[in-house]
């Protein structure tokens, strides 16, 4: 599978130093780039693009409207979230909307490469980094019951673990591990698997 990609960014010279990353990824092609969200969408209107690399902070539309938006034109687009060290104030803005992760824009060639096999293989993806970050911004949350086998499911999806990779560690079927899932999602309000993942990081539901 080829990944047709677009960076939306208001730093051509980001823009740049990403597009020089993408071009060594033999599986990845760069269709197109923007300075701001309203850019962006005009691409999308036959929905081919497979990937948005998203800043947060840009002009005329930023990416937490843009990636409402693209999200909305396309839904089955996936979203990295290009981030500053400060954002983490917006994450939980944008993981309700359903992006696949978060990557800092600073990150190697390795780690951009592992965020977008991480989030095509179905797993959302936060840079090390970040998850610090995310842990030391803890909140109490209202208390949640979880039984035994669903803290166990929820610590390696917080892993980066896929549905059938739990399904093979836990020796169960991926359509247990499904049911799961989705009762972790209803339990934790979470519209999906990187929401889900924030709240039990933030929640302290999980041990990282």
């Amino acid at each position: 599978m080829t990944i047709k990609t677009i960076i939306v960014d208001d730093h051509r010279i980001l823009r740049d130093g990403i597009k020089a990353l993408l071009k060594e990824m033999p599986n990845v092609e760069l269709v197109g780039e923007a300075a701001n969200g309203k850019e962006l969408l005009p691409m999308l209107r036959d929905c081919t693009v497979n990937l948005i690399l998203m800043d947060i902070n840009m002009p005329e539309m930023n990416g937490i409207d843009a990636s409402r938006e693209a999200l909305r034109i396309c839904p089955d687009v996936k979203i990295i979230i290009l981030s500053m060290h400060d954002d983490i104030q917006y994450y939980d803005s944008i993981v309700q909307l359903g992006v696949d992760g978060f990557l800092l824009k600073e990150s190697s060639y390795d780690e951009l490469e592992k965020a977008i096999e991480s989030v095509f293989d179905g797993r959302p993806y936060f840079s090390q980094e970040l998850l610090l970050k995310l842990l030391k911004s803890k909140r109490q949350e209202p208390e949640i019951v979880l039984t035994r086998r669903e803290r166990d499911v929820l610590q390696l999806i917080c892993q980066g673990l896929s549905t059938s990779e739990i399904a093979a560690k836990l020796f169960l079927s991926v359509s247990s591990i499904e049911k799961y899932r989705a009762e972790l999602l209803l339990k934790t309000n979470s519209p999906n698997s990187t929401a889900l993942a924030v709240f039990a990081i933030k929640s302290n539901l999980v041990d990282l």
